[in-house]
């Protein structure tokens, strides 16, 4: 390293330190003196960062982090990739891993029908599994643990008469393993999810016409084998219209209160302000630069959705008829294109206005988004829908079909909406429920969609997107990695999910991806035998991260240091034992 001496590749630079920064470099000798010079040159590991890793220089350091050196380290040392358990023991493929709250337990979903749940301790081993054929399940899809984990929810297809399928939730008491409730849910690919800690949101469809229909919200208490004439166990949350064969699916809560102390800030200006008064933790830009940058899909748009106001639904449809009779319509309509005009008029005024001032201004707000996966052009969804649930509606007490309604407010209006242009496969929260992540294969650029039955080809490749749920903007440029290849009509949901520091997915191409939150850059590839379906980060540990795929297996992945102090503690009683029976001998 002496002036002027001959200078190492970075990547050589990059193995030789860490070399000897896991050696005992009190003994490496005239090396080591070396390797303090080294370890305090920030220049030279901010150098290094840069161009091993391929962040863009306009990227500044994690906030969180004390040294460039420390920053290399973190991310060499602390990604989960270290394979070191696989549980074979669902007999199909394996659709949905969860996490309870503590991290101590997790739930798998598998097309076997069963639900299993695991005990997350030093080596991890079944505790129960539930088998949901008996009520006439197909497959178990989605777990979610309420807050407390106190209750698991399941979520499944349900067999119904003449082979019909349609969507089930059932409750299990985490206590003893029982079936508290079932609750019917309407596509089965709305899942449902946790509301608070006893009730829970489901979905029903009703039909209106061939392409057009109507999504219900309820809203069910956990336990439905209350009996009480004052007590309802089920109350209507929203009714939304559904046009060109749209439907809401992947529903969602996102917790307003920590949108102003969130664990990690992605917006670099935002970053600044704050850690210049608190410290916390910071997420980044650019991820790998890439030589050509070929044309990127349209931006998604988030847009406030439209007042419902303007002109009265019945003199629109009456002039609607009268240019349809008068033959003033030109060129003639088909019986889809009519029926979409006649159900966008009649629900012009029919629809209760969206709520005012939906982005939060109080941190300490007891306000929650309903968040789900929805469209308006066709059948694929295509568009993020954002409901807000205020205090009043969070529980089943006062009617069960909700507050009272004039006859012009027969369907509920989305407060927001952000169109992706893609079809939507996946949707992840941050742990702080900042900001959204959002799996989609993009539509060619300039696509037009002349029939919702008939939607656009969707792209190979998978974009995830990010979005800033405070200020309803998308935030950085989509991370890229991971890739699908089934069409359309096949296409199916791949479960993100996201960690601190960490984002991570699954994929069609056998692998799943983690990528860094802060510098956009795709860190680690794991590897399966199928598609990966799922991933689970520990929520009290982002170095222990789950796999779920086809292929039936669920990997156990640990970060390089997670799997040495694991490695010492194993080996510590080892040690005693040889050390006490060296004494026996002596």
């Amino acid at each position: 390293m002496a002036a002027g001496g001959p200078r190492l590749p970075d990547t050589v630079l990059f193995e030789i330190f860490l070399y000897l920064d896991h050696a005992d470099v009190l003994s490496v000798g005239l090396v080591c003196q070396q390797w303090r010079a080294v370890a305090r040159d920030e220049f030279l590991w901010k150098e290094l960062f840069y161009r091993y890793y391929r962040v863009s220089r306009d990227v500044p350091r994690h906030p969180a982090a004390v040294s460039w050196y420390d920053e290399f380290q973190r991310l060499y040392d602390t990604i989960p990739c270290v394979e070191v358990q696989a549980l074979k023991e669902h007999n199909d493929q394996v659709l949905h891993l969860s996490f309870s709250h503590s991290g101590c337990l997790f739930a798998s979903c598998s097309k076997d029908c069963t639900v299993k749940i695991w005990s997350n301790e030093l080596d991890i081993s079944l505790q129960h599994s539930s088998n949901m054929r008996p009520y006439n399940w197909s497959y178990t899809q989605f777990s979610q643990f309420n807050s407390d984990d106190s209750l698991l929810l399941v979520s499944g297809v349900f067999v119904g008469p003449h082979n019909s399928s349609s969507g089930e939730i059932a409750v299990i008491s985490m206590e003893n393993f029982t079936l508290l409730s079932r609750v019917r849910n309407k596509p089965y690919d709305v899942f449902g999810c946790w509301l608070n800690e006893t009730n829970l949101i489901s979905g029903n469809l009703h039909r209106i016409g061939r392409i057009t229909s109507c999504s219900v919200l309820w809203l069910n208490n956990a336990f439905q084998g209350i009996e009480s004439e004052n007590v309802n166990v089920v109350k209507r949350l929203f009714k939304i219209q559904n046009l060109n064969a749209s439907t809401i699916r992947t529903v969602m809560v996102a917790d307003c209160s920590r949108y102003d102390s969130p664990d990690l800030l992605l917006d670099y200006e935002e970053q600044l302000a704050a850690s210049s008064t608190c410290p916390v933790f910071d997420l980044g830009s650019d991820s790998e630069e890439e030589e050509a940058k070929p044309k990127q899909p349209p931006e998604p748009a988030v847009q406030e959705l439209p007042d419902a106001g303007g002109v009265p639904a019945e003199d629109g449809l009456q002039q609607f008829f009268d240019d349809i009779m008068g033959g003033h319509m030109r060129p003639a309509m088909t019986d889809t294109e009519l029926e979409t005009k006649v159900a966008e008029l009649f629900v012009r005024n029919r629809t209760k206005p969206p709520e005012p001032n939906l982005l939060p201004t109080d941190s300490n707000s007891k306000t929650k988004y309903l968040i789900f996966t929805t469209g308006c052009l066709t059948y694929s969804p295509h568009q993020i829908g954002i409901k807000r649930i205020l205090p009043h509606q969070m529980t089943t007490a006062g009617p069960v079909l909700g507050e009272e309604r004039r006859s012009d407010e027969f369907f509920d209006s989305l407060d927001h909406v952000i169109d992706i242009h893609g079809h939507i496969i996946g949707m992840g929260l941050s742990p702080d429920h900042r900001y959204l992540y959002v799996n989609s294969r993009a539509w060619p650029r300039d696509c037009v969609i002349s029939d919702p039955m008939q939607p656009p080809p969707i792209a190979e490749e998978i974009d995830l997107h990010v979005f800033d749920l405070k200020t309803m903007k998308e935030v950085k440029r989509a991370l890229r990695a991971h890739r699908a290849y089934t069409p359309n009509e096949e296409c199916f949901f791949i479960f993100l999910d996201v960690s601190r520091d960490f984002v991570a997915s699954g994929a069609e191409d056998r692998h799943g991806y983690i990528w860094d939150r802060h510098y956009n850059i795709c860190l680690a590839k794991l590897q399966h035998d199928n598609v990966v379906n799922s991933v689970a980060f520990s929520p009290v540990e982002q170095e222990l991260l789950l796999t779920a795929s086809d292929d039936t297996t669920i990997k156990v992945w640990r970060s390089p240091r997670a799997v040495r102090i694991r490695q010492a503690r194993r080996s510590r009683p080892r040690k005693l034992l040889f050390s006490w029976l060296m004494n026996q001998k002596s």
